[in-house]
């Protein structure tokens, strides 16, 4: 539903750090739950699924667990937005 590629970011630029973070909200774009209004969030009971087979160590799992937050939170206001706009 939601993916992003390298050439939707701005000047296509994502600091190292923040790759890991921007390839597991790409490897769960398939997961998003939705209802009556739209998307609501993520199925989290896919994460760890994912995250094992991304094979992201145990150890980065939280950080990884709060990158996606933000980010999914921020992909709801985008759609949200888009929804009101038509």
């Amino acid at each position: 539903m939601l993916g992003v590629c390298l050439e939707d970011l701005d000047g296509g630029e994502v600091w190292p750090v923040n790759l890991p973070a921007l390839e597991l909200f790409n490897a769960m774009s398939t997961q998003w739950r939705v209802g009556m209004s739209g998307p609501t969030g993520l199925d989290y009971s896919a994460l760890p699924h994912v995250l094992n087979l991304q094979a992201v160590p145990a150890s980065d799992w939280p950080d990884l667990f709060e990158c996606l937050r933000v980010m999914e939170a921020e992909a709801l206001n985008v759609m949200a937005e888009r929804n009101k706009n038509g």
